[in-house]
């Protein structure tokens, strides 16, 4: 069935993922209509053979649209997707606007494609640290519960957008150069650095991003109970995220089994050469739809091999936002 697919937030880093997986995917659809803010309104941009021109993001934005792809901040999303939903069309919404809303699916097709059945217009695409870590965790918990998950997130520019991506590259020449480094997209620099992730710090000490993955993983999992702890970092990469995740299972655990069952999860490559000390690093995630894992091994520190320890790496543009998006907008279709 072919559509009329917007997209809001075209020019942005996800926006313009959103293109690239578009074309790679062949999403069928008939009209395409490419929006973002007042400052991009006008703006000429190719795809598949035809040049569109950006419409500002407004309220009347989505007569006739079947699905819009937001990535435009959830500001706008809270501004903008209900007016789309009362135009007759359905969102598929790339931002925290809604993902806690228990009237709004949270969705990764890998693991609760069922979700989107339920949706009342809204469909919230979960947090990139959220996805990319849950993705190989999923069929593993299937297997045997997990009771107790540890994840300490290493976190690239990308998350904060094209400009702090941009950041990154213009700091390292600086600092190269014996210059002092420009901060605008991150508080302090991300070039030669790392840092506590650079989200809100709530009373409790954890930042929003990791409180986001503890949130999101129960209402995802539908698992209310499963113990959750994050620590999330930014590092000085362009654009994959890599996470350590550490897991307590209900029943014993082999890192054979693991393996076993990762060889055969959907969006999960497998990266464990222990021979040559080869594992996922995120220029091998780069690029990739699937998530990379690896360093898979006993936890020794946990009673009756119930520990597990897996590395996993993932493109953060793609599995962690684009992507998913687009492959909940298949399922619609």
């Amino acid at each position: 069935m072919a559509c009329h697919l917007a997209i809001a937030g075209v020019t942005g880093a996800v926006g313009q993922e959103f293109l690239s997986i578009l074309e790679e995917r062949d999403f069928p659809f008939d009209t395409l209509t490419m929006l973002a803010s007042s400052r991009s309104k006008g703006k000429k941009i190719p795809f598949k053979g035809k040049e569109y021109t950006v419409k500002e993001l407004t309220k009347d934005s989505f007569t006739g649209v079947d699905v819009v792809l937001f990535s435009a901040g959830g500001s706008r999303s809270k501004e903008f997707g209900p007016a789309a939903v009362q135009a007759g069309a359905v969102v598929v919404d790339n931002s925290s606007a809604f993902r806690m809303d228990p009237e709004v699916p949270l969705v990764v097709p890998e693991i609760n494609a069922d979700a989107i059945k339920t949706h009342k217009g809204i469909i919230a695409n979960p947090n990139c640290s959220t996805i990319i870590g849950i993705v190989p965790v999923w069929p593993l918990h299937q297997a045997n519960p997990v009771k107790r998950m540890i994840v300490s997130t290493y976190q690239a520019a990308s998350g904060a957008g094209a400009a702090a991506m941009q950041e990154l590259e213009t700091q390292s020449r600086e600092i190269l150069d014996g210059k002092e480094p420009t901060c605008n997209a991150f508080p302090c620099p991300i070039a030669f650095n790392c840092f506590n992730h650079n989200s809100a710090l709530a009373p409790n000490g954890y930042n929003e991003e990791e409180m986001k993955l503890v949130k999101e993983t129960r209402k995802i999992f539908s698992c209310p109970d499963i113990a959750i702890t994050a620590t999330c970092v930014r590092i000085p990469v362009m654009r994959a995220h890599c996470e350590s995740i550490n897991l307590e299972f209900t029943d014993p655990m082999t890192p054979d089994q693991v393996k076993d069952l990762l060889n055969t999860a959907p969006g999960v490559t497998v990266m464990d050469d222990r021979e040559n000390n080869r594992f996922p690093m995120p220029i091998d995630a780069s690029g990739k739809d699937d998530i990379l894992v690896g360093r898979i091994r006993q936890d020794e520190s946990v009673a009756d091999n119930r520990g597990i320890n897996i590395w996993v790496a993932g493109d953060q543009l793609r599995k962690g936002a684009a992507l998913n998006a687009v492959q909940i907008a298949e399922k619609l279709l």
